[in-house]
């Protein structure tokens, strides 16, 4: 940013070709892109044009287009594909969509303009789920999905997933997002009870994820840190091709029935790009 305002500021900023401007463009990141916009009428003109647009779009934005137009109540989901400029679509693809009855989300990550997929607690297959005596959905302002699955107390604790998707190539990381404690607003602050919290620093929990095409990953560590959401890393996977989709199996389980264990919320599942965390990570030992 400082190389381009001494560059332009020598000959006049004003003057700089709409096309020079748009080859500096395509060496920034999506929010880069629309603050330079801003400086006059070669950024504003080039910050439009589908050449940069298009590559910061995944390869596969085509389909991922299409699921979320899919995704959208009546289909279509907003203006014909034929007269949507590159920068529309990065913009219909960067806001999150709810698939699956709302229990999914994919959005893509504004800076580098990755895919991202969230999978609610409701998606997830819990064991106990629908008994009272164990598990309720906690309604809550601290996921993005506004409820939670609340641990009260359980011999056999077991929470599976599974997702099919035909993910850009690259290599993606797959967390489960947790918090120990039930937290609430009280006066106007948030405040955790720690009441039911047991039973997670006898045994570590073991986490699982494998791939169709043949990956996998296995880990474990104990739950600890109450009060705080964090991600969970269960492992990574590398999606290859675009062309056909990869179907992912993950768990997390504590399965020794020796002592029960609760106080625990299960907010959802995350995929990011590999790199890219928005909380507190804790990587789980191999």
């Amino acid at each position: 940013m400082e190389a381009v305002g001494k560059v332009a500021g020598g000959a006049g900023l004003g003057e700089l070709p709409e096309l020079c401007a748009a080859e500096v463009l395509l060496h920034l990141d999506a929010p880069e892109i629309c603050r330079l916009a801003r400086l006059n009428r070669a950024f504003r003109g080039a910050a439009a044009a589908d050449f940069v647009w298009e590559a910061k779009l995944p390869e596969n934005y085509g389909y991922l287009l299409d699921f979320v137009d899919g995704a959208m109540e009546g289909g279509g989901g907003g203006r014909e594909r034929s007269v949507m400029g590159k920068k529309e679509v990065y913009a219909r693809l960067a806001k999150a969509v709810p698939f699956d009855g709302g229990k999914k989300e994919l959005w893509l990550e504004k800076s580098k303009g990755g895919v991202c997929i969230a999978l609610s607690s409701k998606s997830l297959v819990i064991t106990g789920i629908d008994d009272r005596r164990y598990w309720s959905h906690m309604p809550t302002t601290e996921s993005r999905f506004h409820s939670v699955a609340y641990l009260q107390q359980i011999w056999w604790f077991e929470v599976v997933g599974e997702l099919e998707f035909c993910f850009p190539a690259g290599t993606y990381s797959l967390y489960f997002r947790l918090h120990l404690g039930k937290a609430s607003t009280r006066f106007g602050r948030r405040v955790c009870s720690s009441e039911q919290i047991h039973g997670w620093d006898k045994k570590p929990v073991r986490f699982q994820l494998s791939t169709s095409d043949g990956q996998h990953a296995l880990s474990q560590c104990y739950l600890d840190e109450p009060g705080s959401w964090i991600l969970y890393h269960v492992g990574d996977f590398v999606a290859s091709t675009t062309e056909q989709p990869i179907k992912l199996k993950f768990s997390l389980a504590q399965i020794d029935c020796t002592h029960t264990k609760g106080g625990l919320c299960v907010d959802s599942v995350l995929i990011y790009p590999k790199g890219f965390q928005q909380e507190k990570v804790i990587s789980s030992q191999k």
